[in-house]
Formats: C-alpha cells, structure tokens, sequence
C-alpha cells in the first residue's frame, strides 16, 4: 500500500509538470498527429525526458526501481508512432540500464518494447482513420495496462535470479500498473482538454474571418473611399466585438464605429502619432495602456483605453491603416489581436483586387476606344460619300442609309461597357453591313446564320465589326464583283465556333499599325473572356476564302 502511495505522489509531480509544460508551445505540436519530421523529433525529445524523468522520481526497491518510466515510453509510441515510440523507449532503457542493478537488462528491454507497444496502436489507429481514439484515455489506459504487464513478464522472463525477480514483480506489478495506467490516462486527459480548448479557439477565430471575409467581399471593387471604408468597419466592429474599429488612409480618417465616435470623425486629419508611426515605418503598432501607455489625441475624456494600428497595404506600398481600439479597464484578446492582422491582410489584399478591377476597367474601355477610333473616321468619311452619291437618285434610299449610320454610330456611343447580347452585336454589325452594301453596290453580297440559342448570350461588345470590317477592307473590297461576306455559327463537341468568312482570300498578316492593333484586342478580349479556347483563329487560301473564328465554349452557352 505504501509503495502505491509513493507512486501516485511521484505521477502527481509528473502530471503537475506535464501540465504546466501543457500551457507552452512546446507542447502544441502534440495537439495534431503528424508525419512531419520537425514533429516526430519533437515527440522524441519531450517524451524522452518524461521517461528519464520517471526514472529519476522512482523508488528503490530490493536493488530496483518502481517508477512511472512507462508514461513516456507509451505516450511517445502513441503520438509519434513506432519509429519515435522505438527511440524514445530505447533511450529512456539505455539510462535506466546506466543506473546498474540486477533488472538493469530486463528494464531497458522492457521500456524499449513499451515505446514500440505504443507505436504499434498509433500505426494502426492512423491506418484506421482513427487517429483521434490517441487523445482517448480509456484507450491510453488499456494499451499502457498491456505495456505494463508485458514489462512484468520481461523482468521474469530475463532478470536473474528468476526467484528475486519473481518476488520483485509480485511486489511491484499491481503499484506499478495502476499508477502507470492512471498516470497515462490523465496525462492524455491534459492533451485532450488542451486540443479541445485550441480548436475551439480555432474554430471561432475561422468562423469569424470567413464571416467577415464574406461580407466584405467585393466592396473595394469600387474605391478605396469613405462609403466603402464605412461599410468594412460596421462589418468589423459587428463580429469581432471590440470597443472600436477605424479604417484611415495616409492623410485622413476614412471611418470609425463605436466608443468615442462623437469626436473620432470621418475626413478629419490624423493626428494619432501612433498610426503615423505604423505606416511609416510599416509594422503593426499595440499600445495595451499599460506597459505602452495610450491616450486619444482628440480628447483627454476619451473613454478608450487600448489600441491595434496595423498598416494597409497594397503591395508593398502603405495605403492607410485598420485600428482596433478596446475602452480603459479592457484590453484587447489575444483572438482580437490575432484576428486584426489577419482582417488587415484580407482588406490589403482586396484593396489591391480593387485597384486591379478599376484599371481593367479602364483598361478595357480604352480598348474599345481605340476600335471606335481605329474604324470610326474612315468609314464615317466613306458613308458620306455614299449616301452624297445615293441621295441625288433614290432619296428613300439615302434616308435609310442616314438611319444606319444613326444606328451604327449610337450602337459605338452603348457599346463602352464590356459586354453585349449577341444580337445586340449582329444588330450593330447590320447597320454597318447596310451602309458596305450601298457603296460597294452589286460587289458585295452577305450572308448571316447564327443559330438562335446564341442570340440572348453575352459575348464581349464590339467584337464582330471589326472582323466584318477586316473582312471587307481586305478582302472583298480588292474584288471587282462577286464579293461575299459569311457570318455563321457551327456547333461542336467544344461549343459553338463563330466565323466570319469572305471569298476574296487575300489576307495577309497585319502590320504593327492600327489595323493590328484592333485583331490583337479583339483577340485579347475574347480570351479574357471567354478563355484561352477562344482565341481568334485565322484561315486563308489564297484566292478561295478567309475564315476568321473564335470559340464561345459549351461552359459560356447557358450564361
């Protein structure tokens, strides 16, 4: 009875130790099963410590020692697996073997089987997919019981005399095993509250960030502005419960929500040295009012107390700020903390994306400027002159043609948004085709089929027109009759292919002018839109036909 005593006293210093190690981060590497190899070492380190520690604690008896060795031995096994839980027995058995004693051979074969008994339960649990059955104690508790008496039988088997060691292990077995067990069974209870408690901190923290990524995305599409900003920290202050939140660019505050709002106002310069110094110096600011003592420039009666200034950036340029802020008496969470780098990182990042979508946008529109500007002036010149000739011999005529080139050129003036119906295209392209047909007379015959399932798509706007055009100006145009331009669709396993074909095959590559310009903008837009499937295709035989052709893919038909 005495000696079990002993060692229950001597496993209550090993889980008290146990225990407080479990508040460090030494300990968190344990929390997660893993193959990593920084992982394994750190299990063979600590848990071969706890195992020469048990030995240290052990009591001397009748020239042995009744220790609680077998918690390290086992425990390294079960998180570290049989090549860990191998290391860690051998070498808690090679220092218990250094100690000397007529067990000395017994015990370092037995420690080095127990580590390798729990090895041999992580490698099948983990096999199993039943890796969390290591953080139960029960199960802790059953595979150290037969590590335990498999030590008992090893002493019997290999210590000699075989009668000392006989009356040995009647001796000790029954102390041993129950301490062991209980002690490896509440070491593991440690682990698992510990486990429980970092995922659920976990847990809250993802749910959290992903709650206010979610609400925020997409609002500095727009600008990095006062509406925008005002939008991000409601979201902010509404999920992360601080006392305060403000988001500021370099000069000024662009919004600010909670405790001290009366005097904290949008648009009024900073005057906070602390939010100066964060973005000049690029590094994340935390003045606890305590050790880094905080007081509001604006007010002296400021009831905050605490605050968080972490730098906005777009690349590695600083662009502002985001500034959580906790009232006096209350410091910020460590969750909180953590959880406003992680915000600040999510805004930069759409920030940038904002930034990205506002030039593509203005990329874009200049793109479609240039198209306009590549084919407005000559063709407006050449519609004039055709309409002049046509006025004076059939007036009517002359009237639908104005109304045409009114319809073409209003169709220019919408079309500076990105995307259009296919039928608001081919609608743009007829009024061009009309006006084509009345210059060039009996020359020019044209030909559109496009199956009805496309009309209603969006393709990217001013696309068509300036393959119609190419296929005029360099094609039929060069005919002295008989000129036929073809706008048709062909469906495929693909999508549907789009061409525009004239019968004059005469293409010849473009230059590194304007008119090459407008086929690598048509072709890039059609990419950007549509994918790289889609790129503009070119099909010439020389004195038979011109095919130009992209791809709307089956992906793109129900959208």
């Amino acid at each position: 009875m005495d000696l079990i005593l002993s060692l229950l006293q001597q496993m209550c210093v090993y889980l008290v130790l146990a225990y407080m190690l479990s508040k460090t981060p030494i300990f968190l590497p344990l929390l997660n099963i893993s193959s990593r190899l920084s992982h394994k070492f750190s299990c063979y380190v600590l848990f071969s410590l706890f195992c020469i520690m048990g030995t240290y604690f052990g009591l001397n008896f009748n020239d042995a020692i009744a220790n609680t060795r077998a918690i390290g031995a086992v425990m390294g096994g079960l998180f570290g697996g049989p090549i860990v839980g191998f290391a860690v027995g051998l070498t808690g058995g090679m220092h218990r073997y250094s100690l000397g004693g007529f067990t000395d051979v017994a015990c370092a074969i037995s420690t080095t089987a127990e580590g390798l008994i729990g090895g041999l339960l992580h490698l099948y649990l983990v096999k199993k997919d039943k890796s969390d059955l290591l953080f139960n104690p029960i199960v802790v508790l059953a595979i150290t019981f037969i590590a335990e008496v498999s030590q008992m039988l090893i002493i019997i088997s290999v210590a000699k005399p075989f009668d000392q060691a006989y009356a040995l292990v009647a001796e000790i077995a029954a102390p041993m095993i129950i301490a062991n067990c209980i002690g490896a069974a509440l070491f593991v209870s440690i682990l698992q509250d510990r486990k429980t408690i970092y995922e659920k901190y976990s847990a809250t923290f993802s749910r959290r960030a992903l709650t206010i990524a979610e609400r925020s995305v997409g609002i500095w599409n727009s600008g990095f502005n006062t509406e925008n900003a005002d939008k991000i920290v409601r979201i902010i202050y509404e999920e992360t419960n601080v006392g305060a939140v403000a988001i500021t660019d370099k000069e000024k505050i662009l919004a600010f929500i909670g405790t001290g709002d009366s005097h904290h106002q949008p648009n009024t310069p900073i005057s906070s040295e602390c939010t100066l110094q964060a973005m000049e110096e690029n590094r994340v600011i935390y003045l606890d009012g305590r050790d880094s003592p905080y007081q509001c420039s604006i007010s002296d009666t400021c009831k905050l107390g605490s605050v968080l200034v972490i730098p906005l950036r777009t690349g590695k340029e600083v662009v502002g700020t985001i500034k959580l802020y906790e009232p006096k008496r209350k410091l910020l969470s460590n969750i909180n903390r953590s959880m406003g780098e992680g915000i600040a990182q999510l805004l930069s990042s759409q920030i940038l994306y904002g930034d990205f979508q506002q030039q593509q946008t203005l990329l874009t529109q200049s793109e479609i400027k240039l198209l306009h500007a590549q084919v407005n002036p000559h063709f407006l010149f050449n519609a004039l002159n055709t309409i002049s000739a046509v006025i004076r011999r059939d007036p009517d005529k002359a009237r639908e043609l104005i109304q045409h080139l009114s319809h073409f050129f209003r169709s220019n003036l919408k079309q500076n948004i990105e995307t259009v119906s296919f039928k608001d295209e081919l609608a743009h392209v007829n009024a061009y085709l009309t006006i084509e047909k009345a210059r060039f007379t009996d020359r020019l015959d044209v030909e559109i089929k496009i199956d009805d399932e496309l009309l209603d798509k969006l393709i990217p706007s001013f696309t068509l027109q300036p393959l119609v055009e190419n296929a005029i100006k360099h094609g039929v145009g060069n005919l002295l009759e008989g000129g036929k331009v073809s706008i048709y669709s062909q469906q495929n396993s693909l999508g549907y292919r789009i061409t525009v074909e004239d019968n004059a095959g005469s293409f010849t590559a473009p230059q590194q002018d304007h008119e090459g310009l407008g086929m690598v903008i048509v072709t890039k837009r059609l990419t950007n839109y549509f994918g790289d499937m889609a790129e503009l295709q070119t099909h010439c035989h020389h004195g038979q036909f011109t095919r130009m052709s992209f791809l709307i893919p089956n992906d793109k038909i129900g959208k």
